[in-house]
């Protein structure tokens, strides 16, 4: 992996994106580090953690996950949704943890979305008229930022932060589109204040246009770090417990190409499965959950609970479908799957009365999406002994695995390369 790495999660997202984003930043930093930190969908929805060995913790939602790397730069591309308060709280944290340069060393592409507290007032309230439909959301506004640029042509911008007058338009437009569509909705600020403080912000970090990622790009190495999973992509998750968002490869490559460049891909997911929120989960076990808790991720108010499970083969397969394949995959938390001999593999579906072991992929279609949904709430998983984590995804998923992760720091980090590390840190779980 030494040139630029696109990170994507296989699966439902909390796969552990973050702590392997830090560790290509951290690794060898200067010759083989990356440089820059590329966040190429979602918003402020997102929840990357990063530990460091000094026991440092942060949650990175728009920052790169590499920032605790000194010198490394974020960027957020034209596919981000920019929530600039909630990027404000989420750098004032970082610079509590000791990073004092968080926003000298952010670039915003101007054509961003701008998320707002209308469209988080928004989102919560189509959740709450959902009742017991609840899809799951995050409560942050994101889906709503995404669906209001698809009708409105004047939806506000990163750009629109350094013109205030026509933010302030475009503010007071979807506004007024929040009160008419939601008139018992909560609470919002005013027009004024969010135009300040949006102002504001465009006053400390750089916005800049789309050539400036590609200076970037020829500067040095790039991780694209991703955000949510594959399982909930807008167009080939399972619908409609999905976001509105390319989860994907698809954004990195498109901006890969327009620069002339091109990059690894690697595909991260657990050693064993995890939901977060509504929606089918064939492999879901109640013991599992309640033996598994993760510590950054619990029950939300909007998102609902976190939930645990074996691994899925079959829903890995259809992730690597849907997105053409990887050159490589990481695979987190093998420290636990070593510590847990219970631990199975589902290798196949029981659906419609026979076994399954592929899922159908095809062209982007809602209403086929919304079908494959219901099929898998009434999918049974078949199980087999998960045995050595590593060797069962290879040959489960057909990819190579190049990076082990057994722990939540950069150094509990393995890749092929390392063959500097203790023999014991590089036997599979339940060999050491």
């Amino acid at each position: 992996m030494g040139g630029h790495v696109i990170v994507v999660d296989l699966g439902f997202g909390d796969a552990g994106k973050g702590t392997v984003v830090d560790h290509l930043c951290a690794a060898s930093h200067g010759a083989r580090g990356a440089q820059v930190v590329v966040r190429f969908n979602g918003g402020a929805q997102a929840a990357h953690n990063v530990v460091t060995g000094d026991g440092r913790h942060h949650t990175f939602a728009q920052l790169g996950s590499g920032m605790f790397t000194p010198g490394v730069r974020t960027h957020l591309a034209r596919f981000v949704h920019l929530d600039p308060l909630a990027l404000a709280v989420e750098a004032d944290h970082l610079r509590a943890t000791g990073v004092r340069d968080v926003l000298e060393r952010l670039t915003v592409d101007r054509d961003a979305l701008l998320t707002t507290p209308y469209h988080r007032a928004a989102n919560r309230s189509r959740e709450i008229a959902r009742g017991a439909a609840r899809h799951g959301s995050c409560g942050m506004g994101v889906g709503e930022t995404a669906s209001y640029a698809l009708g409105h042509d004047d939806a506000p911008r990163a750009g629109d932060c350094r013109t205030p007058a026509r933010l302030r338009r475009r503010l007071a437009a979807l506004r007024d589109w929040y009160r008419d569509t939601f008139p018992s909705g909560e609470d919002v600020p005013d027009v004024d204040a969010c135009t300040e403080a949006f102002t504001a912000f465009a006053e400390r970090v750089r916005i800049v246009g789309g050539e400036h990622l590609h200076a970037l790009l020829r500067e040095g190495r790039a991780v694209f770090e991703g955000a949510q999973g594959v399982l909930l992509d807008e167009r080939h998750g399972f619908h409609p417990y999905t976001t509105w968002s390319t989860t994907t490869f698809a954004n990195a490559e498109t901006l890969l190409a327009e620069a002339g460049e091109t990059a690894t891909r690697l595909g991260v997911l657990r050693a064993y499965a995890t939901r977060h929120g509504p929606g089918p989960f064939v492999t879901e076990d109640a013991a599992l959950t309640a033996e598994l808790p993760d510590p950054h991720n619990g029950t939300g108010p909007w998102q609902g609970a976190f939930r645990v499970g074996h691994l899925d083969s079959v829903a890995l397969r259809y992730a690597l479908d849907v997105t053409g394949g990887v050159d490589g995959l990481a695979v987190t938390h093998l420290d636990i799957a070593g510590a847990r001999p219970d631990l199975r593999v589902c290798h196949a579906y029981e659906m419609d009365g026979e076994q399954v072991a592929r899922l159908p992929v095809g062209p982007a279609d809602l209403d086929r999406q919304a079908a494959l949904t219901r099929r898998l709430f009434a999918a049974r998983p078949v199980y087999r002994p998960l045995g050595h984590p590593v060797e069962t995804v290879e040959n489960a998923l057909g990819a190579p695995v190049i990076l082990r992760s057994y722990g939540p720091t950069s150094a509990d980090k393995r890749t092929v390369a390392d063959d500097t590390a203790p023999a014991s840190a590089r036997l599979e779980p339940g060999l050491r």
